[in-house]
């Protein structure tokens, strides 16, 4: 029985005016609901933040003080960095339910007596929902109608063994009730809903499931360990300085402010909003390229990929199946019938012959194909029997599927005129050899055959008749006696992206493995199409002879692994990660789940994927193909290298803000920056590195890597120490600007506090300047001579600028400068300013033009 049956037998169902109306009473049917912080909890989060508690500090201090207008001019400040922490986290919320909804389950509705396809949020108490092997079950409810129905039901039981679902006259009473979020694993249904969301059994788990937090990634723990050291810093840091500026002067309260100002100086607040935009951001990168993540946190493995194990059926091929050959008559001379060039099949004198092999070819196939290989049998019966009497009307009464134990599917038909039933077979030619009892003298005969058309690249399959009596069914096909009817050779063209791909591997010294089910000999030709150098090829069978050692040893070697079942890429997976590599893995049935979880990335396909390898995978690739995942890799590379970059320019910036801030005051000088002015450079550090470091576009050379230690810091001692001298070059240009300025106010007539408010100017001046030369340090790395150039990034140049005029506006604008306790400048003043801002630029540019 088809879907087509059970919902042309089924009742009309729901009107779509009738579901809309109560979905819009009910709301979605969100199991687990997404993790929503309302604009609320998150402005009170990051109100306990530490830099947000200091800067509130500040204004209450500059407000005891007196200092209104400062203390107005600080909050403006406080609100202006809220307002864009706010914008950038609501960006990355914005992008990551963007993707939940690209990637959402959907299910297919009867509704009105038409079949239709809707997001599982939509599905209404009512509605008469299709199940059909290898989707997920989107809402409790009652079933109706079964055809050798089977559930995976361990997430509500543990029980780890399907359960079978009949009619509740027909087995126990609670056999027809079904629950949302188990999953079926064989046959199909009709079921209709009771209830959604929260109201299922495993929405009370769902709703459970928010109050539990989900633990950090590693590249968080490593930021959160880096931010606690330097927030232990900053408060010493804080002390030492209100200590300081209060004995000497003993004012403590404008004391306070010094020891506020350093300490918002040295504490890194960007890195928590830097680690929520990447990924984030980075994730809808990754979707236009046709890979949805589904998981954040693989963003931070996905360009690691040290070993890519593909699929070639769908992956590195078309999926799209021909016949291109068939065989039958005696293996020791057999008669070949191919397919023309055009896709024409000749005339030929045992054309009997080969219309039975073609007839049990569909016969053993689904009447109505979805599987790319039984639409191509179907089209060979369109092609070759049309006109014939080979096409029958007979009804399917037992199925006995592919399984583990058994490569071959066989269909059980009775015929229309009471004599009895015929069983049609298909499956790999040895499994095939098994069921029909062939012996060893035809068993080699027919292994020729099979050599010789799988090494012009066709995937070879067996078929086979038989016939039986009586409906006292065998408990497996082996127990029918067949008849073996010949072979049949089907073409999948490589996907033409696909070498260059490979090509792209080799160079970012990731090693791929295919895996498929296929004849070794196929899989070979296919391989060396791809680019793939087949050094040694892995058999399913002798892997299962393999101890773990001796697997590790096979898999250091091979670059194909043939004849694989599901079952056995769970193995190969765990042998992988067991020799350190880090693995990513594609998959599209029920039983790939547990290698996809067992990767590091699993990659789920999206046209051909069940919901179950989608439920299990870490990614979906929406088109299927090899050369997405690798441009997924490559976009995984280039966020990982924006992060690192990003992470660089924060520790930079930070030393020349907290050298200004705290030598005036340890030389007993005047401060130079207060809490304002702080709050003035978060305006412009934030979106430098957020904004100009997301953005930036990936290197040339960034598939000619090796891949990245995962063991190793995101920011590690070699990175700090870079960046710290980064950052002591634009602390040199800002102690420049200010001795330039005392030297040029010696014998003038100004007093001590224009005097500061120069300085001040001049020094925020070449901060501003050597700010926008460390953004272009950070985000550029010395690349070979000859190779092309990184295009620009025109989002970090605009920051620059609008950073630049916004220190400018501060400077030139009489209110402003008043309220920040600044002074205008002449343009000779401003252009020494300016240059004292260079010097790291200019060494920069020196060193990356060094032979």
């Amino acid at each position: 029985m088809t879907t087509d049956d059970l919902a042309s037998s089924a009742t009309a169902g729901l009107r779509e005016d009738e579901a809309q109306r109560r979905l819009q009473r009910d709301g979605p049917n969100d199991i687990e609901p997404a993790r929503r912080r309302s604009l609320a909890r998150r402005v009170l989060g990051l109100l306990t933040e530490p830099m947000f508690a200091l800067l509130l500090a500040a204004v209450l201090i500059y407000l005891v003080l007196g200092d209104l207008g400062e203390g107005l001019t600080l909050a403006v400040f406080v609100l202006a960095v809220l307002a864009l922490t706010l914008l950038q986290e609501g960006r990355a919320d914005r992008s990551i339910e963007a993707l939940r909804r690209l990637s959402e389950h959907r299910v297919q509705l009867m509704r009105g007596g038409v079949v239709v396809e809707r997001a599982a949020r939509e599905v209404v108490q009512g509605d008469l929902l299709l199940l059909a092997e290898g989707r997920r079950v989107a809402a409790d409810g009652v079933l109706l109608q079964a055809d050798n129905l089977q559930l995976d039901e361990s997430l509500l039981t543990g029980e780890s063994l399907p359960v079978s679902k009949h009619l509740g006259a027909q087995a126990q009473p609670a056999s027809d009730r079904l629950f949302a979020g188990t999953h079926v694993v064989r046959g199909q249904g009709l079921m209709r809903v009771q209830a959604t969301g929260a109201g299922t059994e495993v929405g009370q788990i769902g709703r459970s499931l928010q109050d539990i937090e989900p633990q950090p990634t590693p590249l968080q723990r490593q930021t959160a360990k880096l931010v606690r050291v330097l927030a232990i810093l900053a408060l010493l840091l804080c002390a030492a300085m209100v200590l300081i500026e209060g004995t000497r002067s003993g004012q403590w309260l404008p004391a306070l402010l010094v020891g506020i100002a350093a300490a918002m100086a040295m504490l890194p607040e960007e890195y928590p909003v830097v680690l929520a935009i990447f990924p984030a951001l980075g994730a809808r990168r990754l979707a236009r390229h046709g890979v949805l993540t589904r998981r954040i946190q693989a963003i931070e493995t996905l360009g690691a990929t040290t070993v890519l194990c593909a699929d070639k059926t769908g992956t590195i091929t078309q999926n799209r199946m021909v016949v291109h050959a068939l065989a039958v008559g005696d293996g020791a001379n057999p008669h070949l019938l191919r397919c023309t060039p055009g896709g024409l099949w000749p005339a030929h004198d045992h054309s009997a012959a080969f219309h039975r092999l073609a007839e049990h070819a569909i016969l053993a196939s689904a009447p109505q194909a979805f599987d790319p290989m039984e639409q191509a049998f179907h089209q060979l019966g369109r092609d070759l029997l049309q006109g014939t009497d080979r096409l029958h009307d007979w009804d399917l009464v037992q199925t006995y599927p592919l399984s583990p134990q058994l490569r071959a599917m066989s269909h059980v038909w009775r015929i229309g005129d009471g004599q009895g039933h015929v069983i049609s077979a298909k499956g790999a030619p040895e499994a095939m050899m098994d069921l029909c009892h062939l012996g060893d003298e035809q068993r080699q005969q027919w292994h020729a055959v099979v050599e010789q058309m799988a090494t012009e690249g066709l995937r070879v399959l067996a078929v086979a008749q038989g016939s039986h009596p009586d409906t006292c069914w065998p408990a497996s096909a082996h127990d029918f006696d067949f008849e073996w009817l010949g072979l049949i050779g089907l073409a999948d063209p490589l996907r033409p992206e696909v070498p260059e791909a490979m090509a792209q591997c080799r160079r970012a010294g990731i090693r791929v493995i295919m895996i498929t089910g296929d004849h070794p000999a196929t899989a070979q030709v296919i391989a060396r199409q791809a680019g793939l150098r087949v050094d040694r090829v892995l058999v399913g069978d002798a892997l299962d002879a393999l101890s773990d050692q001796a697997l590790d040893e096979q898999l250091r070697q091979a670059s194909v692994c043939a004849r694989i079942s599901p079952q056995q890429k769970l193995r190969i997976v765990q042998a992988l990660v067991r020799q350190g590599e880090i693995v990513t893995m594609t998959g599209d049935g029920v039983n790939d789940a547990p290698a996809l979880r067992a990767a590091h990335v699993g990659v789920a396909m999206g046209e051909r994927g069940t919901d179950v390898a989608r439920e299990a995978a870490s990614m979906v690739l929406v088109d299927d193909n090899f050369a997405s995942i690798v441009r997924g890799i490559r976009g995984g590379r280039r966020i990982f290298g924006n992060l690192r970059k990003s992470m660089g320019y924060i520790f930079a910036i930070h030393i020349p803000i907290a050298g200004m801030a705290v030598l005036p005051v340890l030389l007993a000088l005047p401060p130079v920056l207060l809490p304002l002015h702080i709050a003035l450079i978060e305006l412009i550090v934030d979106p430098a590195c957020s904004l100009a470091f997301e953005s930036e576009p990936e290197e040339p050379d960034v598939m000619d890597r090796p891949p990245r230690d995962t063991r190793a810091a995101l920011f590690g001692a070699a990175a700090m120490w870079q960046a710290a001298g980064q950052g002591m070059l634009m602390l040199g240009g800002a102690a420049l600007a200010y001795l330039a300025s005392v030297t040029e106010q010696w014998g003038s007539h100004t007093t001590e506090a224009m005097t500061a408010e120069r300085t001040r100017s001049m020094v925020l001046m070449a901060f501003v300047v050597g700010n926008a030369a460390l953004i272009f340090i950070s985000k550029s790395r010395r690349v070979a001579r000859g190779s092309a150039r990184t295009p620009i990034n025109w989002v970090a140049v605009l920051v620059s600028v609008l950073a630049v005029s916004a220190v400018a506006l501060a400077i030139y604008w009489p209110w402003l400068a008043a309220a920040l306790r600044l002074q205008s400048l002449d343009g000779a003043s401003l252009l020494l300013a300016a240059a004292c801002g260079l010097p790291g630029l200019v060494v920069w540019a020196l060193w990356k033009l060094r032979p």
